[in-house]
């Protein structure tokens, strides 16, 4: 027992290892552990152990026990753990523009013990396509220059890989936000603002602030533009006519158009080159109107007022010809200009010679002024007042003095006549062939010459105010400190102040505001630009222009319709004291609007319900012309008191054509007016009908109502007494004019109460037939050979209403009130029906007494003469 080995024991504090024996003789033992050893908890350990005998008896008494030997043991590592990122989400931001050597640093770690499984090894960029790189540290970076405007914002993902090439469970994002290099300038503007008629006033900025990135700013200046040159004569403007806008503006009356629309009267702007749309007149260097003489008096007085538009350019070459406006100067025989307007080498020049009858002294007679804006390509007003030996300038509402006056003496008395031109200057001597010289080049519009007055500041500057500008909502609400100021026109706004907060409000309150109806539409170009000092610094930032537009969209199109009364017929004797053209003429306009749907799934964009809206606007004219032959003024003429004009901004011309009422006025004071036309006739006896047509417009033409068509008719007493018994109906009754029909009925209403000559004379027809049958019962009683001749004469009288030219109005409560019977009833029905119209008569004639005697004159039929006048019309249809 003593030479065995027994046991091993191993001291230490509850060490996980146990030793066995394996051979008592040669005493071969073996380590091993008792439990599962984990690297991660402890990577090793050292213990004793000890060797035991068998001691000296089979008891295993009297052991004895070997030296201390210490046993160190090392766990070996097993890759059983990934990489895991510390953060779920890395964050950056960089600047657009530059190249980092690190944005950021990602970190990964394995809980592994060993170091060639714990220790992370490598990274590597997941997402693909990105312009970044990462190293084996996790350092990222950019590999290109970063765009903000390109992209805002990357996200990437990343994965780790350990030494044993083991990778993350989970990738890591990335997230790098790239932010854009700080420019001072404004922000959070829309480049396209959008703009509906009627809108008012809309801000043109409402989110707008300016960046300086943290610049020492002491002061701001800026300046808002709204470019509006190339609309219309240099911004939205009324179209009307010169005339109807003078009158609209309080202007002194007289004033002569030299460039009109070309017409029938006035024909010699006829050849010229024109934009319809705005009545502009463009001269290229070849052209010249003659204004016909009687136009404008030979003798302006030394009170006299001229006005133009005018867009000219520089004139070529160096020594620049005369470029003539209006002239007035010798037919024939001499070259003598007796006054004109023309343009020389960017210098406006008005010439005024007085006769030898009028002063015979030396005086002024050359005007210069020497401005930019002539020669500068932009739409202007000119106003050239004359107060003789003074005349004043005024451009775009201000006035400029002549910088030189030059003196010259009278012109020598002559017979010659003189010619007025317009757009050249007319050379009747000195030359083999009278023509026109010294041409002008540019584009006119406009021109008037009002002789014997002058016009005063305030009407210059209605005549040539824009519509459209620059506004700023709440001027009381602008911030402290703030200073603004608009030019005239409204088209530049200058604001300045030091606070930058409180010119970012002012900004934002800035609009755009347009007060026509009915605009023009199209682009109008905005410009802001800004200067910026800085506290006692020589460099300051720059803050870029902002160019934007306003889009001005197209008004709804408004339909213009004249209804009324279409025909009638009326006594001659009523004509010879002048009779109501149109004495319920009723003007509505209407624009169509297309509903959006709520539910649009029940519509189709192709059905939307579509309605008519009425609208009220103004009128500039409207005209009443005669179709066919024109007025014989020895014989007839339209009238209009014009007392009926006074309290309006309306106007009218008389002409054997026709008569004509201009003026800007509302449709209601059109339609008072055009209630009291009348047409007179004090030689009816070969006329026996007229016709005329009403047309009215908005906007110089550029929106018109349809062609309203009147019939009158002239009845002749010495046809038939015949006409005793139905004159009554030829007047409208009274009911009709206050029934409103629905809108696209009132003409149809009209035509069916008023019937046309054929149906008339059919209706005459039939009753005489019911007439001739009747007394043919009669005469059969009392004399069969006189009712044979009777039979004849009535038709002869028949025929002669089918050929006659008068109009019979029948009453139109007749269809009202029953239907029209068929010609095959009985000859008790028509009797019967024919008792009725005589009742129907008389009620209507108790009716109109009091309104017309003449027709009660010729209408009264008493009951108790019933018979008597039954049979004078039967003798005088026989």
């Amino acid at each position: 027992f003593t030479g065995e080995i027994c046991a091993f024991k191993i001291h230490g504090q509850e060490m996980p290892f146990e030793a066995v024996v394996l051979n008592k003789t040669s005493g071969e033992g073996r380590l091993r552990a008792k439990s599962p050893i984990d690297c991660e908890l402890q990577k090793e350990y050292t213990f004793i152990i000890q060797a035991y005998d068998c001691g000296s008896g089979p008891g295993g008494t009297n052991w004895k026990k070997s030296h201390k030997a210490v046993v160190h043991i090392q766990v070996k590592d097993v890759n059983e753990f990934s990489p895991a990122f510390k953060e779920s989400v890395y964050k950056a931001t960089v600047t657009e523009g530059k190249i980092y050597d690190s944005i950021l640093q990602v970190e990964a770690i394995d809980e592994d013990c060993s170091p060639q499984y714990s220790q992370i090894c490598n990274y590597e960029i997941v997402t693909t396509d990105v312009p970044f790189a990462i190293d084996r540290n996790g350092n990222i970076r950019n590999t290109e220059k970063l765009n903000y405007d390109k992209q805002h914002q990357y996200e990437i993902m990343v994965t780790a890989f350990d030494c044993g090439q083991k990778h993350a469970t989970e990738d890591v994002l990335v997230r790098v936000n790239v932010k854009p290099v700080c420019k001072p300038g404004w922000q959070d503007w829309n480049k396209r603002i959008e703009y509906k008629p009627g809108s008012g006033s809309i801000p043109l900025f409402p989110s707008i602030h300016l960046e300086t990135c943290d610049g020492p700013v002491s002061s701001i200046h800026t300046t808002i533009e709204l470019q509006t040159n190339y609309i219309g004569k240099g911004c939205d403007r009324e179209t009307y006519s010169e005339k109807s806008l003078q009158k609209l503006c309080g202007a002194s009356s007289g004033a002569i158009d030299l460039l009109p629309s070309p017409s029938a009267t006035t024909n010699w702007t006829a050849g010229l080159l024109m934009d319809n749309n705005d009545m502009i007149f463009k001269f290229d260097g070849k052209q010249g109107a003659k204004i016909p003489d009687g136009i404008v008096p030979k003798n302006l007085t030394d009170q006299f007022t001229i006005t133009l538009w005018m867009k000219h350019g520089p004139s070529p070459g160096l020594r620049a010809e005369k470029e003539t406006i209006l002239c007035n100067s010798d037919k024939t025989e001499m070259n003598r200009h007796h006054y004109a307007l023309y343009v020389h080498n960017c210098r406006l020049v008005f010439l005024l010679r007085k006769d030898f009858d009028q002063a015979d002294t030396f005086r002024p007679a050359e005007f210069h002024w020497k401005l930019d804006q002539i020669c500068d390509k932009e739409w202007h007003y000119y106003v050239v007042n004359v107060e003789f030996p003074v005349v004043t300038l005024y451009m775009d509402g201000t006035t400029y003095e002549p910088y030189l006056v030059t003196n010259d003496w009278p012109i020598h008395p002559s017979h010659i006549a003189m010619q007025l031109t317009v757009g050249a200057c007319w050379q009747g001597g000195e030359v083999t062939k009278p023509r026109f010289a010294q041409y002008f080049h540019g584009s006119l519009a406009s021109l008037t010459i009002r002789p014997g007055k002058i016009e005063s500041q305030k009407v210059i500057s209605c005549l040539q105010a824009c519509k459209e500008g620059l506004d700023i909502n709440s001027l009381e609400s602008l911030g402290q400190g703030i200073k603004y100021h608009f030019n005239p026109s409204q088209s530049v706004l200058v604001m300045e102040g030091d606070d930058i907060e409180n010119i970012n409000q002012a900004l934002r309150k800035v609009s755009y505001i347009n007060s026509r109806q009915f605009p023009t539409a199209g682009v109008r170009r905005l410009k802001v630009s800004s200067k910026v000092q800085c506290f006692g610094e020589d460099v300051c930032i720059s803050i870029p222009d902002i160019d934007a537009y306003v889009m001005v969209f197209q008004a709804n199109e408004p339909k213009i319709t004249i209804s009324g009364m279409d025909h009638f017929a009326r006594p001659a004797e009523q004509f010879e004291r002048g009779v109501i053209l149109l004495p319920d003429i009723r003007i509505v306009s209407t624009v169509t609007k297309t509903e959006h749907p709520v539910d649009s799934k029940e519509h189709d964009g192709a059905n939307k319900p579509v309605v008519l809206e009425e609208m009220l606007h103004n009128l500039d004219f409207c005209d009443i012309l005669v179709i066919g032959a024109e007025l014989d003024p020895e014989q007839e003429c339209l009238e209009l008191d014009h007392v009926e004009l006074q309290g309006k901004h309306l106007d009218a011309t008389n002409s054997t054509a026709g008569y004509s009422i201009y003026g800007v006025d509302t449709m209601h004071s059109y339609e008072q007016v055009l209630r009291q036309v009348r047409y007179r006739n004090w030689y009816t006896s070969a006329t026996f009908d007229r016709k005329f047509r009403v047309k009215c417009s908005e906007l110089n033409g550029r929106y018109t109502s349809n062609e309203f068509n009147l019939e009158v008719n002239i009845l002749h007493s010495s046809n038939s007494n015949f006409m005793d018994h139905v004159s009554h109906m030829i007047v409208e009754p009274q009911f009709l004019q206050s029934v409103h029909h629905p809108e696209g009925s009132i003409s149809a209403v009209h035509n069916s109460v008023v019937p046309s000559v054929a149906t008339i004379v059919i209706i005459i027809c039939v009753s005489i037939l019911v007439f001739i049958i009747t007394l043919g019962v009669y005469r059969i009683r009392t004399a069969h050979q006189h009712s044979s001749g009777d039979n004849e004469g009535s038709k002869e009288n028949e025929m002669d209403w089918d050929d006659s030219a008068l109009t019979i109005t029948v009453n139109p409560m007749e269809k009202y009130e029953k239907p029209h019977q068929p010609e095959e009833e009985s000859e008790e029905e028509d009797l019967e029906d024919e008792e009725e119209d005589t009742t129907s008569a008389e009620s209507d004639e108790s009716e109109e007494e009091d309104e017309e005697e003449e027709e009660e004159e010729e209408v009264i039929v008493q009951k108790g003469d019933k018979q008597n006048a039954t049979r004078q019309e039967q003798l005088e249809w026989d």
